[in-house]
């Protein structure tokens, strides 16, 4: 009659074996003999996997050694030549002296397992696959809103800064963003949309769309949120010619009845004058006529240059000369504002080769530019705007330097942006957006170097000989800024 132990040792639902010291099969169970088939006098090795040779790592083995429980995990293959993965257990079998004797091996199929786990790790390379090669800017947050992932796009165009926050990655600000669209999607679990401009680590501008959605953690909580943010910057720039110059007149519409009154008050004196026979009122009255055809000029050419790209009128500029003519241009309405504006121009300044009207208009721009930032500055008593000439062998530099209101990081990089301005509805956006792309046309670059409360200094840096190709604006982007704050 056969002994209940058998009986057990049969019906265990794995494969069961005990081996000697030389790994042959001393017994093993049914399962094992319908999977593997006839054992007696063979080795374990040849039975399993059908080797010559004995296992490098053997768990057996390594049982007789040193008496221990030890474990592995093992491909073997059956009588029908099908591959099952396993997990091996050994266990010592002693005699009364204590003696290892013999090795119990039990070998569980864990084939589904795996499988399932092969499949679990092919989906996971498969969502992040997808998750590093989408066409968008991709974060993982959590609720300081450190950024705790990163696809490789994003990573590629804001830096590998895993653990920082992400409103100093994409905004350099010390300050969370409001509103914030990942602290909202935190508290109500829902999608939100909202559009942004970021800057990349190179400096570059860049029009995103962002849509954050929440992910869920094992207790149902959200954990963390994902952020994405599809590029729109080619979108932003093909708007058609007609919404912007729309928005053009509407930005500039009131200086243009500023300017026009001026004309009215202008030609009533020269014809007031002319008909009292009075010179002093037509010399008045003209020269308010002459001051708004001025202004008038200017502003067209800002259109101009905004409307249609064109080539430089080339010719040979003494760079003190057009200084000055700048500077004359702005005197006059420094003094009116009680700002004082000053001219320096180093005679090593010497010539280049340039468009005089629009190098004038870029330098005219800049230093109005410093005008109303010592304007709107209330902190000082006393304000100043300088206009300064420099060269060297192969470049020409204009300062135009003012100690008024400055900026932080987050303006400038947005400040040669279209229609952006820090003065709200006094500005038109259009200034600093043109001097920059008139800089560019002549291959030069600008930079800001700028501190809040202290003063903005543009750095202007033009070729003394032209050249061959047009410098583009994202080109000259990661040269122009400078931080300060």
């Amino acid at each position: 009659m056969e002994l209940p132990y058998q009986q057990y040792f049969d019906a265990m639902p794995c494969y069961l074996t005990v081996q000697d010291r030389d790994f042959k099969v001393v017994t093993a169970n049914r399962r094992f003999r319908e999977a593997f088939g006839d054992y007696h006098g063979r080795y374990c090795y040849q039975v399993y996997k059908h080797r010559a040779e004995k296992c490098e790592v053997c768990p057996v083995e390594q049982t007789f050694q040193d008496g221990h429980v030890h474990s592995s995990e093992e491909r073997v293959r059956c009588l029908d030549r099908s591959e099952v993965s396993v997990i091996v257990y050994t266990e010592p079998i002693r005699n009364e002296h204590g003696e290892i004797t013999a090795v119990m091996e039990m070998s569980t199929d864990i084939t589904d397992l795996k499988r399932l786990q092969h499949q679990l790790h092919d989906s996971q390379a498969h969502y992040r696959t997808l998750f590093e090669e989408v066409p968008c800017y991709i974060s993982i947050q959590d609720r300081d809103l450190n950024i705790v992932d990163a696809n490789r796009l994003h990573r590629e165009t804001f830096g590998d800064f895993l653990g920082c926050k992400c409103f100093e990655i994409y905004k350099h600000r010390t300050e969370e963003c409001y509103p914030c669209t990942v602290r909202q999607t935190f508290e109500d679990g829902q999608v939100h949309v909202h559009e942004e401009v970021v800057t990349s680590q190179q400096g570059q501008a860049i029009n995103v769309l962002v849509h954050t959605t929440p992910i869920v953690g094992a207790s149902g909580a959200i954990d963390q949120v994902m952020e994405m943010s599809a590029d729109i910057t080619a979108i932003r720039q093909l708007q058609t010619q007609l919404s912007s110059i729309g928005l053009l007149i509407s930005s500039i519409s009131h200086g243009i009845k500023g300017l026009l009154n001026g004309l009215n008050g202008g030609v009533y004196l020269v014809n007031k004058g002319l008909a009292v026979e009075d010179h002093a009122r037509v010399a008045k009255g003209w020269d308010i006529v002459q001051r708004n055809i001025s202004r008038i000029r200017s502003m067209v050419l800002d259109i101009l240059y905004y409307a249609k790209d064109r080539d430089p009128d080339w010719t040979t500029l003494p760079a003190a000369a057009v200084l000055g003519d700048a500077g004359e241009q702005i005197q006059e309405k420094g003094r009116d504002l009680g700002i004082e504006v000053t001219i320096e121009a180093d005679p090593r300044a010497g010539a280049f080769e340039g468009d005089e009207k629009a190098i004038r208009a870029l330098l005219v721009n800049l230093a109005e530019n410093s005008i109303d930032a010592c304007r709107l500055d209330k902190k000082k008593p006393m304000h100043r705007v300088t206009l300064r000439a420099a060269g060297d062998d192969t470049h020409v530099q204009f300062d135009v330097e003012d100690n008024g209101i400055g900026m932080d990081r987050e303006t400038r990089e947005k400040a040669f942006s279209l229609f952006f301005s820090s003065k709200g509805s006094e500005g038109t956006g259009l200034g600093l957006f043109i001097a920059n792309k008139i800089a560019t046309t002549h291959g030069g670059t600008i930079q800001i170097v700028s501190t809040v409360d202290e003063g903005t200094r543009f750095v202007v840096v033009i070729p003394r000989v032209r050249t061959s190709g047009r410098q583009t604006s994202s080109d000259s982007s990661a040269t122009r800024d400078q931080s300060h704050d």
